[in-house]
């Protein structure tokens, strides 16, 4: 019993140290995340649009925000998904797709994005393997993690520790600037 004991306080602590401490560009809480200006992980999965699943590769030519969220109807995730909702146009006229992914089924995304007025794909990445691929898992869920994707597949940044009520225009903002370097 005070073996088990210490074992839990001894994880919560190795939790808690690495929750308020800052993430290094290499190794986020959620594992290694994928490099910078390199081909981003390809991924194909079933998303709340229709029967097909939704692959990176479907967005050849235009920009990705592929943004991570732990839990459908959380406050967090409501918040975000509202954030980039609200702002879609923006990234419809920057040639940008956004695409919500996190372990929830496609029953689950539905349901959010009937609930919400969401009108970009959730992907559900069941098993968390896409989740895992950037850095972003946390078992049992996906952490808030960002990444921007360019019209080549290339990753181009990395967001993690994602404030959500600010979150979309922190992204806009750095799509203005890859947008301005790559013209």
């Amino acid at each position: 019993m005070a073996r088990s004991l210490f074992s839990s306080v001894l994880a919560l602590c190795f939790t808690m140290m690495m929750v308020l401490s800052p993430a290094s560009a290499a190794h986020a809480l959620g594992g290694p995340l994928p490099p910078l200006n390199q081909a981003a992980p390809e991924f194909s999965l079933p998303s709340n649009t229709g029967d097909r699943a939704i692959s990176l590769t479907d967005y050849r030519g235009k920009w990705v925000v592929a943004y991570f969220y732990p839990k459908d109807f959380t406050s967090g995730c409501t918040l975000e998904a509202q954030r980039f909702q609200a702002d879609l146009p923006k990234y419809i006229n920057k040639n940008t797709q956004v695409l919500g992914i996190s372990v929830d089924s496609v029953d689950s995304h539905a349901e959010f994005c009937d609930s919400e007025g969401l009108k970009f794909p959730l992907l559900a990445d069941e098993d968390g393997a896409v989740s895992k691929a950037y850095g972003a898992w946390l078992a049992p869920m996906s952490l808030r993690n960002t990444y921007i994707i360019d019209p080549n597949g290339v990753l181009r940044a990395t967001f993690t520790q994602v404030r959500p009520v600010i979150h979309s225009a922190e992204v806009l903002q750095k799509l203005d600037e890859l947008q301005t370097v790559k013209s």
